[in-house]
């Protein structure tokens, strides 16, 4: 299910798996979550013990977007699971878990776009760099993501605790976001504020991408690889952005193949909430030289540990 779309109106039928099939989704979906959740710990890890990396903006950032991604699939698998065993969740831990989840998915894109800005700034302002993009300055542009977020969420928080009864709140439902902020003028402001974080973000996005384009000349090593940088951002919140269009894409397919509804929403989730997560391993701790020698030494520490006391021992 998605973190931050409904999927079908309350008037259509609630259809449940077999058991087998409901297995095999969960199976699949835990697996993947816990492998690219144990990567991306694993970046965090290697950030937090080395300072070469968490005293620049750029790491600061790109950790930022890592554990975005840690807390929306630690969230998605929560709720999928549940929606599984129990089906229903209570109204007030339901809300919990989508306000985690919206604000981790409306904080990629945004982090994406300032991700972007600094590989502009260290292309096209190297001499100014360091002045412009501060450790302190990293951390209140994090703090300003975060505030961004919470603008297309927390007006639904306090809509619904003035608006519905103490009674809803001690009800159980099926753990969507318009099943918990139903009334219809939020799903109105959602659809304007996403509206808004599309055009900014892919605006800065174009912008930075044409300025490095044009400002370095093409033979640059670094100017080449901050171009792919930004092309790979652009992928990434390609994969971010179909949560926006996840009722359309449903409904779509469900015209097309209306005996389906449970495997397209499967796959459809699987691909807009899974995938991006992904993409994030890719760009810096394959791509990055030193971020990939640490990152090696503590994915595969217990196998590198193993031999080297083995070879010990024989000699």
């Amino acid at each position: 299910m998605s973190l931050s779309n409904t999927n079908y109106n309350f008037t259509t039928p609630v259809y449940r798996d077999t058991v087998e099939t409901a297995i095999f989704k969960n199976v699949i979906t835990v697996v993947l979550c816990i492998s690219i959740s144990y990567v991306n710990s694993t970046l965090v890890h290697t950030f937090t013990k080395h300072q070469v990396f968490n005293t620049n903006p750029r790491y600061i950032l790109y950790i930022h977007l890592v554990i975005n991604d840690i807390l929306l699939l630690i969230m998605f698998t929560l709720i999928q699971l549940i929606s599984y065993i129990v089906f229903t969740l209570n109204v007030s831990l339901c809300m919990v878990l989508l306000i985690i989840g919206i604000l981790s998915t409306l904080n990629n894109p945004l982090t994406l776009a300032a991700m972007a800005v600094e590989c502009f700034i260290a292309i096209c302002f190297p001499l100014r760099h360091t002045q412009i993009c501060t450790v302190k300055k990293t951390y209140v542009m994090i703090g300003l993501i975060w505030a961004l977020s919470a603008l297309s969420i927390i007006p639904d928080v306090f809509v619904t605790l003035a608006t519905e009864s103490i009674e809803f709140f001690h009800s159980t439902v099926l753990c969507l976001r318009e099943n918990v902020f139903k009334k219809p003028y939020l799903t109105e402001k959602r659809n304007v504020l996403n509206a808004v974080f599309i055009v900014i973000v892919w605006f800065t996005l174009f912008y930075t991408y044409f300025r490095i384009l044009f400002t370095a000349k093409a033979a640059a090593a670094d100017a080449k690889k901050a171009r792919n940088t930004v092309l790979l951002h652009s992928f990434q919140l390609m994969l971010c952005m179909l949560n926006y269009v996840y009722n359309v894409t449903i409904e779509g397919l469900t015209y097309f193949f209306p005996k389906d509804i449970l495997a397209i929403r499967f796959a459809v989730t699987l691909i807009i909430s899974v995938l991006p997560r992904l993409i994030s391993p890719l760009i810096y701790g394959v791509r990055d030289k030193t971020f990939r020698m640490y990152l090696v030494r503590y994915l595969f520490c217990s196998s590198v540990k193993t031999n080297f006391h083995k070879r010990k021992g024989k000699s």
